[in-house]
């Protein structure tokens, strides 16, 4: 998807085919539990399913070019001696251009293999970027607990399980919310990260952007961080 691209509803632009359109979307839809590299792009063309224009049709046009141009792509899982677990948050702020609301990204990563990833709109408008980035950091812990419950009925047991975020201010927040007193307009149910950092389950730890792998499923990139970010995924070509 081009870097420009913003889509929005365009009320006076030519109507297309609804059913063809959901089709295709469903297709790309079922095609991202394997190429997370396609995964913001496909689901921001979903959320015009009501009422599709030619502009969302031609970018869903271009998704299947790409894909069609990188068949070889897939993801590789070697095998690794150290079964770590880390996650990567990041967020997009008030990157839609209809309601303005924020679009979080999270992926984790099990041995240093890919295993989880989510693109995904945020329910409630951010007032700031640390705000979208800490209610997309929630959404990564989130995902991170489910994991640790469910790797603990085979015996594997993770403590301070390191979730990689760019913004230094919702690490703050995070750790010291007495002094943070302009969050109270935060959700209550997003603050439940405090709890597992006090608990040591959880860790927040500061990366820079330029290697927040998690901003491929935030926001459209240009061809060379695309290419650099959907290798970090793990993502190789893959001959015969």
């Amino acid at each position: 998807m081009a870097t420009n691209a913003n889509l929005d509803s365009d009320p006076n632009g030519t109507s297309v085919d609804i059913t063809q359109y959901r089709a295709m979307i469903g297709s790309l839809l079922y095609l991202t539990a394997s190429r997370p590299d396609i995964m913001f792009a496909v689901c921001l063309c979903a959320r015009y399913q009501a009422n599709p224009k030619e502009l969302h049709l031609k970018a869903v046009k271009r998704i299947l070019k790409y894909v069609k141009g990188s068949l070889n792509l897939g993801l590789w899982y070697g095998k690794q001696s150290d079964l770590d677990l880390i996650g990567y948050a990041d967020a997009d702020f008030a990157g839609d251009r209809m309601d303005r609301k924020s679009t979080s990204g999270t992926c984790q990563f099990l041995g240093g293999s890919l295993v989880s990833w989510s693109s995904r709109k945020q329910t409630s408008v951010a007032l700031s970027t640390t705000e979208a980035e800490y209610v997309a950091a929630g959404s990564c812990c989130t995902q991170i607990l489910w994991m640790i419950q469910s790797l603990n009925d085979y015996e594997i047991r993770f403590r301070n399980v390191s979730i990689m975020c760019d913004n230094t201010s919702a690490i703050m927040i995070s750790k010291n919310p007495v002094l943070q007193s302009r969050t109270k307009h935060i959700e209550i149910r997003h603050h439940f990260i405090r709890d597992h950092i006090e608990k040591c389950e959880i860790e927040l730890i500061h990366i820079d952007t330029k290697e927040q792998i998690a901003d491929i499923f935030t926001k459209p990139l240009n061809t060379q961080q695309h290419n650099e970010l959907r290798f970090k995924l793990g993502m190789l070509e893959l001959r015969e």
